[in-house]
């Protein structure tokens, strides 16, 4: 069995509240990018989990795509298998990259091993993975609270919108976003700017952490500014940083300086 998981882009980010339990609330909208990973599931005699692409640190145990696949043999017993993670969306790169690969092994098994749950079914599996782990059972347009991990579908289509996201090859950790971060109210009925016409997205709608992250990493606000010069009609950082991502009307080439960076562009489905 081969899956791809997939990237999401943030279109827009309120931190709202420090939660009790260390966790923050958010007001965010997930929309799927085509930015993806390559996973195998094969049968084994015993777990194997083998890796190839961008390097993965981090122990064995830590990893989602294991994590997963203990929470459904826990659940339901299913045999051993041999997960092969090829890894190319960055990582620390505000693309969920890794909750991705965790939601496709989820699904990946229960269809493996015809196990009787429905995608709505994983969502608390997936909940116990990453707080945006859960949108992509669903990969489509998105509102999430709480965690991020509460969602609820918002009629959105960029279908035909040229997208352009730009990894400047560093990662920003969860902790360092949200260092300095201070939580406050998002403008009340914000997601009612997503109905609006794409450019006016640049007055009406933002991505909090990047009014803490900017002024330590300028050259985030260079990407910015430069697909705006390129056209673009809206450009944001996705997640909590450190990719910047520009939506157009139409294909644009991309500057050579940008050859040092990982990239990925092309039409939205």
């Amino acid at each position: 069995m081969i899956l791809f998981p997939n990237a999401k882009i943030n279109l827009g980010l309120y931190v709202t509240e420090k939660r009790t339990d260390g966790f923050h609330n958010l007001s965010t909208c997930f929309y799927p990018a085509p930015w993806s990973d390559i996973l195998e599931i094969t049968p084994s005699s015993t777990f194997e989990f083998s890796t190839s692409g961008l390097a993965i640190s981090g122990k064995l145990e830590t990893n989602l795509c294991y994590r997963a696949f203990m929470l459904l043999i826990e659940a339901f017993n299913i045999a051993p298998v041999h997960i092969h993670l090829h890894k190319v969306i960055p990582m620390g790169a505000g693309l969920g990259g890794g909750s991705s690969d965790a939601a496709f092994t989820l699904m990946g098994l229960r269809d493996m091993f015809k196990l009787p749950l429905t995608n709505v079914d994983l969502i608390p599996y997936a909940q116990k993975l990453g707080s945006d782990c859960a949108f992509f059972l669903f990969n489509q347009a998105q509102l999430g609270s709480e965690k991020g991990d509460v969602l609820s579908p918002i009629e959105l289509s960029l279908t035909g919108k040229f997208l352009v996201m730009v990894y400047p090859n560093f990662g920003i950790s969860t902790q360092e976003a949200y260092a300095g971060i201070k939580p406050k109210k998002a403008r009340k009925n914000w997601e009612k700017q997503l109905t609006k016409p794409l450019e006016t997205w640049k007055e009406t709608i933002s991505n909090d952490f990047e009014n803490s992250l900017f002024p330590t990493y300028p050259q985030l606000v260079e990407i910015k500014n430069e697909l705006y010069a390129l056209g673009a009609q809206y450009a944001a950082m996705s997640g909590s940083g450190s990719t910047i991502f520009g939506l157009f009307d139409q294909e644009v080439k991309l500057p050579e300086s940008w050859k040092a960076f990982q990239t990925w562009s092309g039409l939205l489905p």
